[in-house]
């Protein structure tokens, strides 16, 4: 019985997570309601409360859930490239793909929940209220990871020219997590915006040449 109890308060509390990253994604942060996600639900308003205490909390726990398994898949790319290059370090494409590949490791195709959390990952990414203390807080640790590999990668740029590098990566994700449908209309639906793959296997060469570009000895800011 202890155990079937158990089981149902996790059900209900991933339901109330999953209506609310469904929630946040469509109407960001002011719109919506500890009301909208209980019904979104199917739970009490008590009980969205009882869990995560209010907005704020509801929504940080959102964020949180995903990020761990996000960072985890990251980090163990990384390594792996790491280990497979030996002392010399990986190349910056393979440090690049270690970054994007695990975007598409979740079943993003299929699981309508990891498209919901990279859409709202671009609303918080680009906002000047949201951007810099969250992405800081739940991705930082690990970007300073990748940003290390790229120093060894690359070791005569500019660092200044590094973190731009990377600044105009994450927009170029931001962009293409939004869904817009830009891209579609602008190519006349040869290209379209929910193709993830197509997007990470265009990204990798496209961002790694950018890299090496700015980041070439004798590159001026």
């Amino acid at each position: 019985m202890a155990k079937t109890t158990t089981g149902k308060r996790l059900k209900r509390k991933d339901r109330i997570l999953d209506a609310a990253e469904a929630l946040f994604a469509k109407h960001g942060f002011d719109g919506v309601s500890m009301r909208m996600v209980a019904d979104g639900a199917s739970v009490d308003l008590a009980l969205a409360s009882y869990h995560f205490g209010n907005k704020r909390g509801l929504f940080d726990a959102v964020l949180l859930r995903r990020a761990e398994v996000l960072n985890g898949t990251r980090l163990e790319a990384l390594e792996k490239c790491q280990a497979e290059a030996g002392d010399a370090g990986p190349s910056v494409e393979a440090i690049i793909d270690a970054f994007l590949k695990p975007l598409l490791a979740h079943g993003y195709q299929e699981d309508e929940g990891w498209r919901h959390y990279f859409e709202l990952v671009a609303q918080v990414n680009s906002s000047p209220e949201w951007g810099g203390p969250l992405m800081t807080k739940y991705f930082d640790p690990l970007v300073r990871k990748f940003m290390d590999a790229l120093k060894k990668a690359l070791p005569d740029a500019d660092p200044a020219n590094l973190y731009w590098s990377y600044h105009f990566l994450s927009g170029a994700l931001t962009l293409t997590f939004a869904h817009t449908g830009r891209i579609d209309q602008l190519s006349d639906g040869i290209a379209k915006s929910e193709d993830m793959v197509g997007a990470y296997e265009r990204m990798v060469p496209f961002v790694s040449a950018g890299f090496r570009q700015l980041c070439m000895p004798g590159t001026k800011e």
